[in-house]
């Protein structure tokens, strides 16, 4: 429909630009999501991509990944981006400091409700094969900072983890992660043996066999 001089009615023309809009919306926020993770093209069964990459936990069902499908191996294992955090005293770390021993590097946050869901399996992992030649290295990505970090632990009565904050949440890009949960097999030499990006069972009898891999 148009108007007596031929034109089309404002109304008409502002809702075909917001289309438009919406249109490019999408398209950033799939390039978004999907950066940095090319030679992931599996998918966490049961878990889909939420806002800034993370995953959304489905009320009810069994946490996606859980079985592990979407660990990604790296074949051959790869260098890892240097990157540096500080512990719960405030020391500066970085991965250099665990070389020597395997780590399950896990990527997560407060607001992350999928991280809620796996850290106690995390926490249970570290207490089955925590020594001095593997540990679980979480690593909250939050700039909430330490005392929102430990808050979070207590809240869910982690006992076994050591607590290790990065509050520029810098080692996020650094180290490729598409959204939160995300967890890194690293083994002794410090190269990147695996990824898994989703929760997952970590303390399951598949989980510990990878990481048996790991220390051999």
């Amino acid at each position: 429909m148009t108007d007596n001089d031929g034109r089309e009615p404002a109304a008409s023309r502002w809702g075909l630009i917001g289309m438009a809009l919406v249109a490019a919306a999408i398209g950033f926020a799939a390039v978004y999501v999907t950066q940095g993770q090319p030679d992931n093209d599996k998918v966490a069964a049961g878990g889909s991509a939420g806002p800034a990459g993370t995953v959304k936990d489905t009320a009810g069902e069994k946490p996606a990944g859980s079985d592990l499908v979407a660990f990604v191996r790296r074949n051959p294992p790869i260098e890892m981006a240097e990157i540096s955090f500080e512990d719960e005293t405030g020391a500066k770390k970085t991965l250099g400091d665990f070389r020597g021993k395997a780590i399950l590097l896990n990527l997560w946050a407060t607001w992350c409700i999928p991280c809620r869901h796996e850290m106690p399996a995390l926490d249970r992992l570290q207490k089955d094969l925590g020594s001095d030649q593997f540990e679980v290295v979480a690593l909250s990505l939050d700039r909430a900072g330490r005392d929102a970090a430990r808050k979070f632990f207590d809240e869910i009565k982690v006992q076994n983890l050591k607590l290790y904050i990065d509050q520029t949440m810098k080692a996020g890009s650094g180290l490729r992660a598409v959204g939160m949960p995300t967890t890194i097999l690293i083994g002794k030499d410090g190269k990147e043996l695996g990824r898994l990006a989703g929760p997952a069972e970590w303390d399951s009898a598949e989980a510990k066999k990878l990481i048996a891999e790991a220390l051999k």
